[in-house]
């Protein structure tokens, strides 16, 4: 089998912060439409870029796990209660999961994601309700 690693802590920390700037980036774009329609296209593109990195990474992770969880049988294996049957590698990849499903950045991003909506939202019911802008 071979060696299940990780990306390294700077790899995973680019993806991070490309769905930290793509989510900052289209929530600025309600605040933008009132100055530039230039700033607008940027920030757009700034958005749709890191999403698509950020997302593509998130794939390969998750396909990754779910290659992992197939190839070695490891759900069959735990729902037959026969965890005594896993070879060294079925625990090297059910390591790498759990490792992996543990330490990931993923949620923080959510909380980002939501977080930074709420707060374009009433950024944008105020402009556009409110003020009057």
């Amino acid at each position: 089998m071979e060696d299940i690693k990780t990306s390294p802590k700077s790899v995973r920390l680019f993806y991070f912060w490309a769905g930290i700037v793509a989510t900052l980036a289209y929530r600025a774009i309600i605040v933008l439409n009132y100055y530039s329609d230039t700033w607008v296209k940027i920030s757009w593109y700034v958005g749709t870029i890191g999403f698509i990195l950020y997302f593509i990474h998130r794939f390969d992770i998750s396909k990754k796990r779910s290659n992992l969880i197939v190839e070695h049988r490891l759900k069959e294996k735990l729902d037959a209660n026969t965890l005594d049957e896993l070879t060294p590698d079925d625990n090297k990849a059910l390591e790498y999961i759990l490792r992996t499903l543990v330490s990931s950045k993923e949620r923080w991003n959510y909380y980002v994601i939501f977080i930074l909506s709420g707060i374009a939202l009433i950024a944008g019911i105020l402009f556009d309700f409110v003020f009057n802008i």
